[in-house]
């Protein structure tokens, strides 16, 4: 037998705070999930919080009814997802278990566990931890708390502060505890190619085919631009103006912080500073101070936001069976309010208004005059 077909279990632990542990997997499973998760220590001294069992036939025990564009289903074993982020699945999730002790099954052969993510925030905060959408890096000795809306300049923060020599914490997801500290998640970065024009050294690590990916990009904007309007008007070159907004959106390469900033150590630091950002109208980047609970009163809506995919599975779960309940996501707003106010509390704010895009080091000198 093979390596790859031995069974094999292996655990994941975020800080403590949530267990993950995946069973019957075969070393391509276990990659799976830890693409998806990092380089998390893998020792679990307790039971876990979420089990990911794998099979090699997921087979509903009943006729499969499906909803929507066949995203979902359910038969009589329980809930199915069978889409996520346009890539077929064959995952079995418990959303009536969601934020306890959850075992979810899932078929073999998957780019990425559905949900994995945001099934574990809930499981965390369900523990008395608040998952944040946020940055968070310490600099000068001070642990710094970035956050605010999606594409805000919590990414464009981090980069520039680690490339003036800041200890890289979490990017998309921090989480903070009622101890002061705040916990990263090694997620993949997201950059963009106007963040590589200033970052040349990490454009160096990238790979050959990455570049020649993004280098190419802008020529199909340039040849739609160039095109006579007369040629504009026959169907491949209305083809290649609606193709555009698609290519713009593929300028952009995911690289795991390991890749990006070496090893990693601790990624944990104390909570000493909150920067709210946000991107704005003009030239010109602002700081001034801002009160911790309006962060917290603004924030609630952002992880709503965050987990609308989520909250979207539930309904359809409870659509398949109007009996599922989940106490932990009907009180996710009211719980996530009351974290943010307890853990935000007291400690220096400021808000920084800047353009889009942002010049990373002009965005670092203005935090640092408040840090």
């Amino acid at each position: 037998m093979t390596r790859a077909t031995i069974p094999l279990t292996t655990d994941f632990d975020l800080h403590g705070l949530a267990g993950v542990r995946v069973i019957s997997a075969n070393q391509g499973d276990i990659d799976i999930v830890a693409r998806q998760l990092g380089p998390l220590p893998r020792t679990l001294g307790r039971a876990p919080d979420i089990t990911i069992r794998f099979v090699d036939r997921l087979e509903p025990s009943s006729r499969l009814h499906y909803l929507g564009a066949r995203e979902a289903g359910w038969a009589d074993d329980g809930f199915y997802v069978l889409r996520s982020r346009k890539q077929a699945a064959m995952v079995r999730i418990p959303m009536s278990d969601v934020g306890g002790a959850c075992e979810i099954v899932a078929q073999r052969g998957l780019p990425a566990i559905p949900y994995l993510v945001a099934i574990l925030n809930l499981t965390v905060l369900a523990h008395g931890g608040l998952p944040l959408h946020a940055g968070a890096f310490e600099l000068d000795g001070r642990g710094v708390l970035v956050t605010g809306w999606s594409k805000g300049g919590k990414t464009e923060l981090l980069m520039a502060a680690t490339a003036a020599g800041a200890r890289y914490i979490g990017d998309e997801w921090v989480y903070l505890t009622a101890d002061g500290s705040m916990h990263g998640i090694p997620e993949p970065v997201r950059l963009w190619d106007w963040h590589l024009d200033q970052l040349p050294e990490v454009r160096a690590r990238i790979g050959r085919m990455d570049r020649m990916r993004l280098r190419s990009l802008p020529l199909a904007g340039s040849l739609d631009r160039a095109l006579p309007r007369r040629l504009g008007r026959t169907p491949p070159g209305r083809l290649l103006h609606k193709a555009i907004p698609i290519i713009d959106g593929q300028r952009h390469v995911d690289l795991s912080p390991e890749r990006l900033f070496g090893p990693l150590g601790s990624l944990s630091g104390r909570l000493d500073h909150v920067l709210f950002v946000v991107a704005a109208a003009g030239d010109d980047i602002t700081v001034e101070p801002i009160e911790p609970d309006e962060i917290a009163r603004r924030m609630v809506f952002s992880l709503l936001y965050e987990r609308l995919d989520l909250a979207t599975v539930y309904l359809q779960a409870r659509f398949s069976d109007p009996e599922i309940n989940n106490p932990v996501i009907d009180s996710m707003e009211r719980v996530q309010r009351d974290l943010l106010g307890t853990f935000l509390a007291g400690h220096p704010a400021h808000r920084i208004a800047h353009p889009y895009p942002v010049d990373l080091r002009a965005m670092l000198d203005a935090a640092r005059r408040v840090l």
